[in-house]
């Protein structure tokens, strides 16, 4: 399952992002904003993370202007570890070495061709585990103690 959210911001992208996914019969949960009317972006993504966390296996995408207000969003949920992509090779990389769920993206600094291949690179990739678990469980661990 794949959930995802924009602000007005990245509503463009996200109906490319869901066409996409669709297309390839991912199942595609869209938790919104569907108009260019202004919203607030930690609504939309606090919902993805929040549904991310709570179901196993479940990842998501978060799409606003810059991609940063939500991945600071996202990264807020327990459970959650957030990346910001801007090349395909983060895609890759912060799923295979960080084990990331969820997906920022930044509607305004990342054209439609290279997100969906951002996105393919996302979720398509498995956490490596060995050297990178280690690093992972003291995130977990940091989140678990002090969160």
């Amino acid at each position: 399952m794949v959930y995802i959210a924009c602000d007005h911001g990245g509503l463009d992208l996200k109906r490319a992002v869901i066409q996409k996914l669709e297309g390839e019969g991912e199942k595609v949960t869209d938790l919104g904003t569907d108009s260019l009317d202004s919203v607030d972006y930690p609504d939309y993504g606090i919902a993805v993370a929040e549904r991310v966390a709570k179901e196993q296996g479940a990842r998501g995408i978060v799409i606003c202007k810059t991609g940063v207000g939500m991945s600071i969003c996202a990264n807020k949920v327990k459970g959650i570890r957030c990346g910001l992509c801007f090349t395909p090779e983060m895609g890759k990389l912060c799923r295979e070495h960080n084990n990331a769920n969820v997906l920022a993206l930044g509607a305004g600094n990342t054209d439609i061709e290279t997100a969906l291949k951002i996105v393919d690179a996302f979720l398509k990739t498995e956490f490596a585990g060995g050297r990178h678990e280690k690093r992972v469980g003291k995130i977990i661990s940091y989140e678990e103690n002090n969160g």
